[in-house]
C-alpha cells in the first residue's frame, strides 16, 4: 500500500478510511507521530481501556522474540471482538520486521496493529516492507508547515472561544511546528492565559509562551536573511543556553527561502514588481520584518534561492540522523548562509549588534 501523504490524513481519518490491519506511521516529529497513532486507535473500534483487547508493548521487546508478536496477533479477545496490538518506539529492529512478513501474508479480520516509529529512510526495512504490503499503510509524520500551524492554531483557539489578532498570529506561527504536542501544549497555556479575553494580541503571545528564547529564533532567522553574521552568532548562542531546538531556526529560514522561492519565481518569471509581489504573497509577513525580508528578495535570485534551498534540506536531514552534534552542524550551516547574504549585501557585517 502506498503511503497517505501528510495533507490527506485528516480527512481520510474523519472518513474512517484508514481501516488496514497494519499501519505504521513514522517521522521525525514524534508528537505528531504519537497523536495520529492514538487518532488510529480511537477509530480502530476496539476499547482502549479493555486490557484484554489491547496490547500495548516496545519494539525492543521483539527483538529476540518476533514469534511473540505472531501470537498476539492470532490470539483471540477473551470476551470476544476486535483486538488492537500497539506497538511504540519502533525503528530498525529485525524481530519487528520478521514477524510482519509472516503476518503480511495472512488474513487479520479482528486484530489491528499500529507501529509508532521514528524517522524512517524510505530504505528502511520496516518502511518498504509495508510500502509493498496491501494490508498496510504507512503515515509520515514531518514537522508542521506553516499552513499546517495555521490550521492547529484556529482548532485550538476556536476550541477555547478565541480569535486571534493578525501581528499575534505571525508572532505565534513562528514559534510553532517543531513538534506536534509540545505546539499544542503552548497553544492550550495560551487559551488558558487569555481566557475570558475574547482575543490573543500579540502582547499575550510573548507574555504566554514567548520567552527570550523563542524570540531568539526570529532574530537568528532575521540575521541570516540581512547577512549579520554577529547577530546571528549572539542569537545562537541565546538559543543553545535556553536547551531551545535549533531545528525551529532551521525550519524558519527553510520556510522564508520557500516563500521567496514563490515571490521571486514571479518577479523573474512573470515580470512582477517587487512592491507588487510584496503586495500579494508578502501580507503574512510581520510589518517589524518586512524590511529585511524585502532586501533579501531583492538580493537573491531564483537560482541561489533554490540551490539554498536544497541546502537546507541536506543540513535538516544531516541533523536529524546525527543529533550528538545537531547544533555544531545547525550553526554551520546558518553560517554559510548568512555569509552568502551578507555578500549579497556588499560585504559582510561582523561588527553590528
Amino acid at each position: 500500500m502506498a503511503e497517505i501523504k501528510a495533507h490527506e490524513f485528516a480527512s481520510l481519518s474523519r472518513g474512517g478510511r484508514i481501516s488496514y490491519p497494519i499501519a505504521l506511521i513514522f517521522g521525525p516529529d514524534r508528537g505528531l507521530v504519537a497523536e495520529r497513532g492514538t487518532e488510529i486507535a480511537n477509530n480502530s473500534g476496539v476499547d482502549l481501556k479493555d486490557d484484554f483487547s489491547v496490547v500495548r508493548m516496545d519494539a525492543s521487546e521483539l527483538s529476540g522474540d518476533p514469534g511473540r508478536l505472531i501470537d498476539e496477533a492470532n490470539s483471540v479477545s477473551l470476551f470476544g471482538g476486535d483486538r488492537l496490538i500497539w506497538i511504540r518506539n519502533a525503528g530498525a529492529e529485525k524481530g519487528l520486521v520478521d514477524a510482519l512478513k509472516v503476518l503480511a501474508g495472512t488474513d487479520l479480520p479482528s486484530t489491528r496493529i499500529i507501529i509508532e516509529a521514528g524517522d524512517l529512510k524510505k530504505s528502511s526495512p520496516l518502511r518498504k516492507l509495508v510500502a509493498e504490503t496491501r494490508t498496510a499503510v504507512g503515515v509520515p509524520c514531518y514537522a508542521d508547515d506553516p499552513r499546517a500551524v495555521q490550521a492547529l492554531i484556529d482548532e485550538e483557539l476556536k476550541s477555547a472561544g478565541l480569535s486571534i489578532a493578525s501581528d499575534a498570529r505571525a508572532r505565534l506561527t513562528s514559534m510553532l511546528g517543531g513538534d506536534r504536542l509540545a505546539s499544542r501544549g503552548e497553544l492550550r497555556k495560551l487559551a488558558l492565559y487569555c481566557h475570558g479575553n475574547g482575543q490573543v494580541t500579540e502582547e499575550d503571545v510573548i507574555a504566554a509562551i514567548g520567552d527570550v528564547a523563542s524570540l531568539s529564533v526570529d532574530d537568528a532567522v532575521d540575521a541570516v536573511l540581512g547577512g549579520d553574521l554577529r547577530k546571528l552568532d549572539m542569537a545562537l548562542d541565546r538559543i543553545e543556553k535556553s536547551k531551545l531546538s535549533v531545528f525551529l531556526v532551521l525550519r524558519g529560514l527553510m520556510s522564508q527561502f520557500l516563500l521567496m522561492d514563490l515571490m521571486r519565481a514571479e518577479m523573474e518569471n512573470d515580470g512582477r514588481q517587487l512592491n507588487a509581489v510584496m503586495q500579494g504573497r508578502g501580507r503574512a509577513i510581520h510589518f517589524k520584518r518586512k524590511p529585511i525580508f524585502e532586501k533579501a528578495l531583492r538580493n537573491w535570485s531564483l537560482e541561489l534561492i533554490r540551490k539554498e534551498i536544497k541546502r537546507f534540506e541536506d543540513a535538516i536531514f544531516e541533523t536529524r540522523n546525527k543529533p550528538a552534534i545537531e547544533f555544531a552542524l545547525a550553526r554551520i550551516a546558518l553560517m554559510r548562509t548568512c555569509l552568502i547574504s551578507a555578500r549579497l549585501s556588499g560585504g559582510p557585517r561582523f561588527m553590528q549588534g
